[in-house]
This record gives structure tokens, sequence and C-alpha cells, in this order.
């Protein structure tokens, strides 16, 4: 698919599964043990049914999916028992960098594009805090506004964030494009009138592409910058 928009001034990088191999996953996955059978807690139903969302909704989702008969009783118990896990696993350094979005967000910023990170979890700033980059960077360093982990009114595929984000940068909604790897993601930054960049890490291109992605592409290293920058959604 290629989308056709005005030149392009701003982009909004979600962090997990974009910026970010975290262990959010498997932390959910973990945490479902007196709960739900971890089993059916596959890739394809984290991201359809999970990915992207904020902690109460994620799980609400999770127990709902897995049919848990009480969930939104448990929902609760299930999320902090989660955030547990994921605190254990990020103070073990259980998560690396995903270095085509580090380029992509280079080579746009070398292209004048102001940049943000977007995320409902509030562990995407630190993790980035962590991660140094070869110039001696922190990861988080790349990027002018970070919008990660905001109390809000509404979680994705409500484009709150997004729009947040827009605002910090000071550019206008259609003026940006958003990197997400979720589709509740995707939705939201169609929702908020921005073009949505979809990264197919875990082979649910379909979904993205369901979602209503501008694009779609399983690299980020494939992404034509200069027509992004123009306002070209293409693969080269």
């Amino acid at each position: 698919m290629t989308a056709h928009r005005p030149p392009l001034l701003a982009a909004i990088f979600d962090v997990d599964g974009v910026l970010l191999a975290s262990p959010h996953e498997r932390a959910w996955r973990a945490a479902l043990d007196g709960f739900a059978d971890p089993a059916g807690f596959t890739t394809e139903f984290y991201q359809a049914q999970v990915a992207g969302k904020p902690r109460g909704d994620g799980a609400l989702a999770a127990l709902t999916g897995l049919g848990v008969a009480d969930a939104p009783a448990r929902a609760l118990a299930y999320a902090e028992h989660k955030q547990h896990l994921l605190e254990e696993f990020i103070a073990a350094g259980a998560f690396t960098a995903f270095f085509d979005a580090v380029r992509l967000a280079q080579a746009l910023h070398a292209r004048g594009l102001k940049l943000a990170v977007a995320s409902s979890s509030k562990n995407a700033s630190a993790m980035m805090r962590q991660v140094r980059l070869d110039n001696g960077q922190k990861l988080g360093d790349l990027f002018d506004a970070d919008l990660s982990g905001r109390d809000l009114a509404h979680g994705k595929p409500d484009p709150e964030i997004f729009l947040l984000a827009a605002n910090a940068l000071k550019v206008e909604p259609a003026r940006c494009v958003v990197v997400e790897d979720a589709p509740s993601g995707i939705q939201a930054a169609r929702a908020g009138g921005m073009a949505a960049l979809g990264i197919a890490r875990l082979g649910d291109a379909a979904l993205l592409q369901a979602a209503e992605a501008d694009l779609v592409v399983t690299d980020l290293d494939n992404v034509d910058t200069d027509a992004l920058a123009a306002g070209v959604l293409r693969a080269k």
C-alpha cells in the first residue's frame, strides 16, 4: 500500500515491540499462573488482545479472552502480578533495542522531523534510559518528547496519547506519522488523523493491515525515509 499525505513534520514511536524487545509479553504470560492456562496466551493472542493497551485494560482483555468467568474481579490482581514480574525482568536487563527502529528515528531526525515516544507502558522511559547507542547517547536522548506512561482518560485505540505527543511537538496531527506494532496503536493513529506505519516483527502483518496501517513492513530498514518525510509511505 502507498499512501500520499502532506510532507510530514514529526514521527511518534511506540516503545514495546517497536523500539525495544521488551519483556512485556513474557511477563503477561508468566503472571497467568493461578489465573488461567498460560498455554492460551500465544504471541498472536498478545498482539490481538493485549499489546498497546494500558495495564488494566490489557489484564481485563487477557482474562476475558481466555474465558476467565470472573475476569473483571480478578483483572487488578493479575495486572499487579504482571507488573511485579515485569520489574524483575527489567532489573535483570531482559530487553534489547531494535536497531532498525533506532536507524529510522535517526534518519528521520536528519531529515528535520521532530521525534516523540508515546507508550502506554509506565516502564518504557526507564528501559530507554538503560540502552546506550554507539555514539554514547542513551536511547531516550534521540527524542524531543516522551509521553510514555501518562495517566490517560482513554487508552489505545483511543488517539489521546498520540494527540498529546503531537501537541508536545507543536505539530498538527495530519503532519505526524506513528510507528506501531500493535493493531490498537494503528487504530489510535488513524483515529487521530495521523499516518500509520506498522512494523510486523511477529508474522502479524495481516492484523496491522486489517487495522488500516498506511504501510506495513517486517523491517524498518525497508522504509523509504526520503519518501516518508515527503508524505509518501512506501517500502524501498
